[in-house]
């Protein structure tokens, strides 16, 4: 039987795209599948659905607070958020962080995971900002850019074929039915089959005839 190709269409700005991702990482040598990572702009599918940031609703601002707390150490992902940074980070642009990030998916799409997951540290664990230029620079080198490279990149983000990239792979995940973040798509017995959220890769592996061996799942030893 083939590998079923699994992708995750995410935004650093979105703190369940984080979960989601770590999980999925984790899972990509235990599971049968190819995981392919598509950065798209989660405000695009927003204003392509009419979609509201659930931070907009008090009662669910509230209720988000705590409930990324609890996915957080249930699945044991480095997210710090608080009531006195909630509205902030929500009203953070994430458009040339994930400009950047298509521009090295790219060109050195090797880096592109952990230039992903930096991202997602300097914003939803370190509370700093990655909008602006230098900041940006900053995730690449901790992700291991060189300099040299970092600066060619944050040059390529202002570029036609980057801009019209991310904007594809937004409007692919919008094809395929989402409307937020993280969106997974499998495609098992010739279809897609799309996951809204961090908490349905459970039922992603009953689709595709996985077991779910829970967020933090062991790695098998290899057979001798």
């Amino acid at each position: 039987m083939g590998r079923t190709l699994v992708e995750l269409f995410y935004d650093v700005v979105s703190p369940y795209s984080w979960l989601g991702f770590e999980v999925l990482c984790r899972y990509r040598h235990i599971w049968n599948i190819d995981l392919r990572f598509r950065p798209a702009f989660l405000g695009g599918i927003m204003q392509a659905t009419g979609n509201k940031p659930p931070a907009m609703l008090p009662k669910r601002a509230e209720y988000m607070l705590k409930d990324i707390k609890r996915m957080a150490k249930y699945y044991q992902v480095p997210v710090q958020i608080s009531e006195d940074n909630f509205q902030h980070v929500f009203g953070t642009s994430s458009l040339g962080a994930m400009r950047f990030i298509t521009a090295i998916d790219m060109t050195q799409p090797r880096y592109l995971e952990p230039l992903s997951r930096e991202f997602w540290i300097r914003f939803w664990s370190q509370h700093e900002d990655i909008s602006q230029p230098e900041n940006i620079l900053a995730v690449a080198g901790q992700a291991g850019l060189s300099p040299e490279l970092a600066q060619k990149l944050l040059e390529m983000i202002s570029s036609p074929a980057v801009k019209n990239r991310l904007k594809e792979a937004t409007e692919e995940a919008i094809k395929y039915g989402a409307f937020g973040m993280p969106a997974v798509v499998a495609h098992f017995n010739g279809e897609p089959h799309l996951f809204f959220g961090s908490d349905r890769l459970e039922l992603l592996g009953s689709v595709i005839g996985e077991k779910w061996l829970g967020p933090v799942p062991s790695v098998p030893s290899p057979k001798m």
